[in-house]
């Protein structure tokens, strides 16, 4: 029995194909812009390599700034009775050294080696989750900005490296500094948190074929330790910096001693010092890398891969 095919009539078209889906039509005029060129082409990149160059720029700014910061504090105690700056500004500027430094310039320069080696280093094409990685940057730009603004609003934040109370407390610094200070770093730590994240998972699911966690470069896994210490640190100054907004701003008593608080949690800013001490780490890496390679010392090798 043979099986003969129906002929197709001449009549019936075929169904057009379908048009693919383009950032130009897929969101209209919402569409991120795809310049490769120009201002817009770092605006809206969220290519792991330009976001980590902005990263690092921001990062030397912020340094830059710190260091004035750091003069003006100098040329304050370069005499007895200085009077370069008078004790508020002081108190002003010894705070907001110690913010530049740590968080608007040590953090974010981790997070541009980070986001810059971390994908080459593990052959991934790009980061995990490169729109939030893009959401992650302009948290950290927007939010030193914010702090940063306390100066032109009535004065900077005054409470000290740890922000210890009472000195954060209103009775002893009525400006809105603190308040300004403790909302801008919320938002830069949104950066620091998504950043982590984002980093983290790039390590864990998106190394190429063949290479294991334990064949990962030092530098790569310094980065992804330092990831996990700011994923579980974040949360701890996140949590201490809304307490502090309600102190300040509502009256709230979580710092008030003789209120009732724990006097414990006035300390509760400090434990985040600790791993935050340890974002030095991929500088050392790097130091040690470099002296290692123009002493000529052999590049370290893996054994595992060596006898495989």
């Amino acid at each position: 029995m043979a099986i003969i095919e129906r002929p197709v009539p001449a009549t019936t078209a075929l169904a057009p194909a379908p048009q693919p889906v383009t950032p130009s039509t897929s969101l209209g005029v919402f569409r991120r812009p795809v310049s490769t060129t120009g201002w817009r082409s770092w605006a809206f990149t969220i290519d792991h390599k330009k976001i980590g160059i902005m990263y690092g720029t921001a990062a030397m700014f912020y340094f830059v700034v710190g260091g004035i910061e750091a003069l003006l504090i100098r040329a304050q105690l370069a005499a007895p009775d200085g009077k370069v700056l008078s004790a508020s500004v002081y108190n002003q500027m010894f705070t907001m050294h110690a913010t530049s430094m740590v968080f608007l310039f040590a953090m974010p320069m981790a997070a541009a080696f980070g986001n810059y080696f971390l994908p080459l280093q593990v052959g991934a094409r790009d980061v995990a989750f490169p729109r939030i990685n893009a959401f992650g940057f302009w948290s950290f730009f927007f939010g030193a900005l914010f702090v940063n603004m306390s100066w032109l609003l009535g004065g900077a934040a005054d409470g000290g490296w740890f922000m210890y109370a009472p000195n954060s407390s209103v009775p002893f610094s009525p400006s809105n500094g603190i308040s300004i200070w403790a909302l801008g770093l919320i938002i830069t730590g949104m950066a620091s948190q998504s950043g982590a994240i984002n980093l983290i998972v790039t390590a864990l699911n998106m190394r190429t074929k063949g290479m294991s966690l334990m064949r990962m470069p030092v530098f790569t896994w310094m980065i992804l330790v330092i990831q996990f210490l700011l994923l579980f640190a974040i949360p701890v100054i996140t949590v201490a910096l809304v307490l502090l907004l309600f102190q300040r701003e509502f009256d709230a008593t979580f710092f008030s001693v003789a209120a009732g608080a724990d006097p414990g949690t006035v300390q509760i800013i400090e434990v985040d010092e600790i791993p935050l001490a340890y974002l030095t780490s991929p500088a050392i890496r790097i130091r040690v890398k470099a002296a290692g390679t123009l002493g000529g010392v052999p590049a370290e090798s893996n054994s595992t891969s060596e006898a495989s």
